[in-house]
């Protein structure tokens, strides 16, 4: 029996990931950043997030605390935040500094590995940005057509 390195096993099932086969690793991460507070809040670290009308936006991605992260997700519950938050930084995508202060300050930002998905995530979310009306449109004439 031939003992392979640790290296060599991940080299190995890395060439195996296959997203469409039920019990591949690569379909669990496609699920977690697939999902839309993953989304907004990659969105959000990288650019500061939303902006009202008239406002600057931020020139890229800074790091932000809970308190501001739940103000930019709107609709977004606690408990939600946080277990997003724990587990993009579970997945290395972002990171969590505590700073003892009187209150803790606790700020998240992204990592190089999260900067990498949020230029992709960006093009998805200015994607939809931009062709929501043709969306809309055709789900409009999609239930007219149904009846």
């Amino acid at each position: 029996m031939t003992t392979r390195t640790a290296t060599e096993q991940r080299e190995r099932a890395r060439a195996s990931y296959d997203a469409f086969l039920a019990g591949c690793p690569s379909r669990q991460l496609l699920d977690r950043i697939s999902n839309k507070w993953t989304a907004l809040i990659l969105a959000a670290l990288g650019s500061g997030g939303p902006h009202r009308s008239g406002e600057a936006c931020a020139d890229g991605p800074r790091p932000m605390r809970y308190s501001e992260l739940a103000r930019r997700l709107a609709g977004v519950s606690q408990k939600m935040l946080t277990q997003t938050l724990r587990s993009l930084e579970r997945d290395g995508l972002i990171s969590r500094t505590v700073t003892p202060t009187v209150p803790v300050t606790v700020t998240y930002e992204l990592t190089a590995l999260g900067l990498s998905l949020q230029h992709l995530m960006r093009d998805i979310k200015e994607w939809a940005d931009t062709h929501m009306d043709v969306v809309l449109a055709n789900g409009e004439a999609y239930d007219s057509r149904q009846g």
